[in-house]
């Protein structure tokens, strides 16, 4: 009978048992090199609510399949003393990134910056939405009306709803580390680094890039976009 191992139990086994320079060097591995493991559920959401949310147990079935593309993962990318941030949005199927200039952190300036980036994806390709419950997103039933698309809530802490999302903004901080002026980059700065994401080839793509699987379904899968 074969046995499995769960994710958190391997990160428990990194974390708990080695100790001294050989610790140091598992940690060092790790692609956030977090020097603690952070655990999954932190008690109840003391954010508040978010009035009218659909929650992501709502979300239609084929989201899960990453088969039908047009199903994107949204968050803040938080700068400097969380006074700046950067819009970030991940297409499920492809691995596709988009990265949106945002003014503020406030509800108003996500709306503006998810709206101004995500208009120019074809309405085929933009069917939901699915993001935290971080108050940023309170705005969310104006930004459903104007790009037309379903926006969902994952659970409270936990990330793992938008995993792919979550993988992703580690890879940014490649490019936009913990303690960044965020504000200071322009759209053009950050297109130039979503790019260079998005033409990397990803194993999950069979080594093609996000870009390339983006292209093709677009423009030669009409049944897949519903054209």
């Amino acid at each position: 009978m074969r046995k499995h191992l769960s994710t958190e139990t391997i990160y428990a086994g990194l974390y708990v048992l080695p100790r001294g320079a050989l610790r140091s060097k598992l940690l060092s591995a790790l692609r956030q090199a977090r020097k603690a493991r952070r655990p999954r559920a932190r008690g109840t959401d003391r954010r508040g609510q978010i009035r009218n949310m659909t929650p992501i147990d709502e979300r239609p079935a084929e989201v899960a399949t990453r088969t039908v593309p047009g199903h994107w993962e949204g968050d803040l990318l938080k700068g400097a003393r969380n006074g700046s941030a950067v819009g970030t949005v991940v297409e499920r199927t492809t691995r596709l990134v988009l990265l949106a200039r945002m003014d503020g952190t406030d509800a108003v300036s996500a709306y503006r910056g998810f709206t101004k980036k995500l208009r120019h994806v074809p309405a085929p390709l933009r069917k939901t939405l699915t993001y935290d419950r971080g108050k940023e997103m309170a705005e969310h039933a104006r930004l459903a009306h104007r790009l037309s698309i379903q926006v969902f809530f994952a659970d409270p802490h936990a990330p793992w709803q938008r995993g792919t999302n979550e993988n992703t903004k580690g890879l940014l901080r490649q490019y936009l580390p913990k303690g960044t002026e965020l504000s200071r980059y322009t759209q053009r700065e950050l297109n130039a680094i979503a790019h260079r994401l998005n033409t990397r080839p990803r194993k999950c793509l069979n080594f093609a890039t996000p870009l390339e699987v983006y292209a093709h379904l677009r423009h030669h899968s009409p049944v897949a976009l519903g054209t």
